[in-house]
């Protein structure tokens, strides 16, 4: 380089580098070269005067060197820790995919190595074998009723409809919902059960290539076969397996056998608002079918027919203004399947219902897949229910009512509908059960049914209340069998926010009388006035605790009437609990349930202390008084099979004498009857008032005439006699220690024997010389000394009719 370029190059800012060959010889710092520049010399850092160090040597002197001080490591950096060592981008990147690749490669062959089997849902189906408690057979039932059809059988509208319930999105996905497969795969492996999410194809391979166990295999197997079947098959053929193996409840297995069960028609003259209909039913088929829904069910079941619609026309399928313009269809009232006519049917319900009840519970599962896994899949089911004690059950509804019923002479003889359920208290275990004149003609099941008034029936509960809770009047004085009340026939109840005066049957006035009076006679003044003093939030919570079904109910006063709904079956279940002295008892028909080795696991009937014994055991007393010396006089106590048997128990006839009811027990049965005004074409509820023609006057039937008359013939017919063993010093089957100073009324005299305690004073226009029907201990047949007229109501000249015993609400 000349010294013209040098000079230029120093303008320019730049260095002029040695030599290559000339490292190990290096100038004096700032010496002029022989071109005129200076040489710049770097420094060995350990010995800056030593000559020929290589550039690599100076290089690891450098490395060497101490950093500023307090930072260790390389100069100007900072050590790294272990831990930002070990968890550096790199490695948890690395990490990531290595995973990633890890769960495709068990994915893929996962897939490889599951195919599709051969579909299982018709092997599957087998029949169920039902017996009573003795061993014997009481039903097989296993015939499918299945018609598979091909898609175009169904018109387009209704096949949409399905989608649009299930599965919008099922014409564009691949078979899956992988949101939703990882949610059911978490709450399957936290116990949680299952939640929705799954495609049509993948239900469709549960039902028909899989079953419902809700596993996380299972789940794998149903999301690669989903896969699988999505890529091999058509979405129409995918559609029509879905639609042919759903269960649509009532029996019915895809959507011919559903189209005719609930609508009587095939499944090509489907409407849409019908096809809309059933496929809302396949979310929960039991809960949801017309006919035996309850109002929550028939809520629900609305709404989930107008979401199906309204999808609908969110994906253009259906005109906005055809949508609007369409009603709900009511389905048609079912046909049971062949081989449960009689009482089989009944018994058959109630069993897998509350087999399915036991596995919802036990597993987790939704109704839809209990239905699914108990109805006709194999099942060997033994059943409480004692032959010898059913057959007597249905001769005494015969005998007692439907013998005297004729439809032909009498429309509304057509209209009634008895139910019946016997429970033995000690156990738990429902005996005998009347659901019907025949599973075939009524579908509905009156020993389950709950959408009628159990009227005065209520009223032990409101006394159980009282007791089990120290409840004291307005006044400050204990509720007890003894405690004087105001039965003036509508009388302000005093002390509720909600003003409520209730009138007697027939507007009786009955002054002051005792609580045990006001039980044997039905005094609602007394036990709405009573209920307000125990608190009505206290009144249901008992009502609960016993067995009722409160959810949803207001408290109100006008609750003592017995207002809200209830079964046979509920009300065996709240008087068996004061039988077992307020030890909780849950009726149950299911002695055992058992399948390929499998064995379900019941709960035990027989629960907690619910009341106090004392409480349970004074209502029980109480009530004995009703049969002895109240509205159940005449059918029961009178009755010539009693023979000394004692007998605790209620009457009750509902608003416009639409139902009546007794419930009564003895201390090793308890059974409730239930009479019902169904009008026999539109189901509505309508008065019972009539039938038979055999009640002279006003025609009504109260709880104390036929319901009582056919509790009396089967109990009678069933049971020894034995005694209550009470914890209690009240109530008519005891002998009063003492008498309250205002219970006696003006015409009661002092020479009354002890069986007529103060707590059956009678009003002023009863006769003086009346005399009790059986002492205390009830030792004795009532029939030998009964009078001429029982303790009914003072205005009904009919008392002396059995099947019209008067006073009765």
């Amino acid at each position: 380089m000349g010294r013209a370029d040098e000079r230029r190059a120093r303008q320019r800012g730049g260095r002029r580098a040695a030599p290559r060959n000339r490292t190990s010889e290096q100038a004096e710092p700032g010496t002029p070269t022989a071109e005129g520049g200076t040489t710049r010399v770097v420094e060995s850092p350990d010995d800056s005067g030593a000559e020929g160090v290589t550039r690599a040597e100076r290089r690891k002197a450098a490395a060497r060197k101490p950093g500023p001080p307090g930072k260790p490591g390389a100069p100007g950096k900072p050590a790294k820790g272990r831990i930002r060592r070990l968890f550096t981008w790199k490695k948890m990147l690395g990490t990531f995919l290595t995973c990633c690749l890890l769960g495709i490669g068990a994915f893929i062959a996962l897939y490889m190595t599951v195919s599709i089997p051969a579909g299982n849902a018709l092997a599957q189906t087998q029949s169920n074998v039902y017996k009573y408690s003795d061993g014997s057979i009481l039903a097989r039932k296993g015939t499918v009723n299945r018609e598979i059809v091909d898609l175009s059988k169904v018109p387009k509208d209704v096949q949409h409809t399905f989608v649009a319930a299930e599965n919008k999105g099922f014409y564009g996905d691949n078979g899956i919902d992988l949101r939703g497969m990882a949610r059911g795969l978490y709450n399957t492996a936290r116990g949680r059960g299952t939640q929705g999410g799954s495609t049509i194809t993948q239900q469709y391979v549960k039902n028909y290539y899989l079953d419902q166990d809700q596993t996380v295999t299972r789940k794998l197997k149903e999301l690669v076969i989903s896969l699988k079947v999505d890529r091999e098959k058509s979405k129409d053929y995918i559609l029509a397996g879905y639609i042919n193996t759903s269960y649509y409840g009532r029996g019915a297995y895809g959507i011919q056998a559903a189209a005719q069960a609930y609508y009587r028609v095939d499944a090509d003259k489907l409407s849409v608002q019908q096809g809309a209909y059933l496929a809302a039913l396949l979310q929960a088929p039991s809960q949801y079918d017309w006919a035996v829904a309850g109002p929550i069910g028939k809520k629900l079941v609305q709404e989930r027919w107008n979401y199906v619609l309204d999808n609908m026309v969110g994906q253009g399928w259906l005109d906005k203004t055809k949508r609007d313009a369409m009603k709900f269809p009511i389905p048609k009232a079912p046909k049971a399947a062949s081989g449960l006519e009689g009482q089989k049917g009944y018994l058959v319900e109630l069993a897998n219902i509350q087999l399915e009840n036991q596995l919802m519970k036990s597993e987790g599962i939704t109704r839809s897949d209990a239905e699914a896994k108990v109805v006709d899949q194999g099942w060997t089911i033994t059943l409480n229910i004692d032959p010898k004690k059913q057959t007597k059950l249905e001769a005494a509804v015969k005998s007692q009512l439907t013998s005297k019923l004729d439809g032909k002479k009498r429309k509304v003889d057509k209209n009634v509908q008895a139910g019946a359920v016997s429970v033995d208290p000690k156990t738990g275990k429902i005996v005998a059960l009347y659901g019907g004149v025949d599973y075939y003609k009524h579908y509905t099941d009156n020993a389950t049914r709950a959408d009628y008034q159990p009227a005065s029936t209520f009223k032990p509960i409101i006394l159980a209340a009282a007791l089990d809770q120290d409840a004291k009047t307005q006044d400050g004085k204990d509720i007890n069998a003894n405690t004087i009340y105001d039965g003036t026939s509508g009388r302000p109840v005093k002390g509720s926010d909600i003003a409520f005066s209730p009138p007697n049957e027939d507007d009786a006035d009955y002054g002051n009388i005792t609580v045990q009076t006001a039980m044997n006679k039905s005094v609602n003044s007394v036990f709405a006035q009573m209920g307000v003093d125990v608190g009505m939030k206290n009144v249901l919570k008992t009502a609960d605790d016993l067995g009722l079904d409160t959810e949803n109910l207001q408290a109100v006063p006008a609750m003592t009437l017995g207002s809200m709904g209830a079964s046979p079956l509920e009300m065996a279940g709240v008087y068996a609990t004061l039988d077992n002295h307020g030890q909780k008892v849950t009726p149950t028909i299911l002695a055992s349930a058992e399948k390929t080795g499998r064995k379900v696991d019941l709960p035990d009937p027989i629960g907690d202390q619910v009341v106090s014994q004392e409480a349970a055991d004074q209502v029980t007393s109480v009530l004995t008084g009703v049969v002895d010396d109240g509205t159940a006089k005449v059918s029961v106590a009178q009755n010539p099979l009693r023979k000394g048997q004692q007998v605790a128990g209620k009457t009750g006839t509902s608003d416009s004498n639409k139902s009546a009811w007794f419930t009564g027990y003895t201390p090793d049965l308890v059974t409730s009857v239930g009479l019902f005004g169904e009008d026999a074409k539109s189901h509505a509820q309508v008065s019972l008032t009539g039938a038979t023609g055999l009640i002279p006057g006003t025609g009504r039937i109260n709880g104390g005439g036929y319901p009582a008359q056919i509790w009396a013939a089967y109990t009678f017919g069933v049971t020894k006699k034995a005694k209550f063993d009470l914890n209690t010093e009240l109530g008519a089957a005891v002998e009063p220690t003492q008498s309250p100073s205002q219970s006696a009324s003006p015409s009661e005299t002092p020479s009354q024997t002890p069986s007529s305690t103060p707590s059956k004073s009678a009003p002023p226009s009863q006769s003086p010389s009346q005399t009790p029907s059986s002492p205390p201990s009830q030792s004795s047949t009532p029939t030998t000394s009964a009078p001429s007229t029982p303790l009914e109501t003072p205005s009904d000249g009919n008392s002396d009719n059995p099947l019209d015993p008067g006073d009765d609400q």
